[in-house]
């Protein structure tokens, strides 16, 4: 952030106590700290937890994680559950945070969760998805996007439940 998002000004540097060196706008004389996004990912398993499901959107041929934005004064849980229901028609339940990570890209930090499908129905499916099928899971890093945060968090989720096993 370069300027201030109220008025507009350049942004300086002053010390906050307990803080550090902090942006500053000398106009309205206030700290302003970043500000950014925030969205849910998800592994979303099958009720039998053996495979998961990858979406495609927008055009794109790609396989990608269900996600979405967390809106304001939402708990991050129950936007998972909601962009679930809202992308493919899923209610969904035992939603477990797995990791973050920023990304820089969307100025966004994604919160990775994981969560279980009452069903592998999927005709409840909305506009908002091109495509939507259920991999097995150890097929699951074969078929998601290569070098994305997507795969990084599918990743991190299997490796995680090999550990746990």
């Amino acid at each position: 952030m370069k300027f201030c998002y109220e008025c507009g000004t350049k942004l300086t540097e002053k010390y906050l106590e307990r803080e550090g060196m902090v942006q500053y706008c000398p106009h309205c004389q206030q700290f302003r700290f970043p500000i950014y996004n925030t969205a849910v990912s998800m592994e979303v398993l099958n009720p039998a937890q053996t495979h998961v499901l990858l979406i495609q959107q927008y055009g794109r041929t790609r396989n990608i994680l269900v996600a979405g934005y967390v809106n304001r004064g939402e708990q991050a849980e129950h936007a998972v559950a909601r962009e679930v229901k809202e992308e493919v028609g899923l209610d969904v339940h035992d939603i477990t945070f797995q990791q973050s990570r920023f990304f820089e890209p969307s100025n966004t930090l994604m919160l990775n969760f994981s969560c279980i499908a009452d069903s592998e129905d999927l005709s409840g499916m909305t506009d908002e998805v091109d495509r939507a099928a259920w991999v097995p899971l150890d097929r699951a890093e074969e078929e998601i996007v290569p070098k994305s945060l997507a795969k990084n968090f599918l990743t991190g989720f299997l490796q995680h439940r090999t550990q746990q096993k």
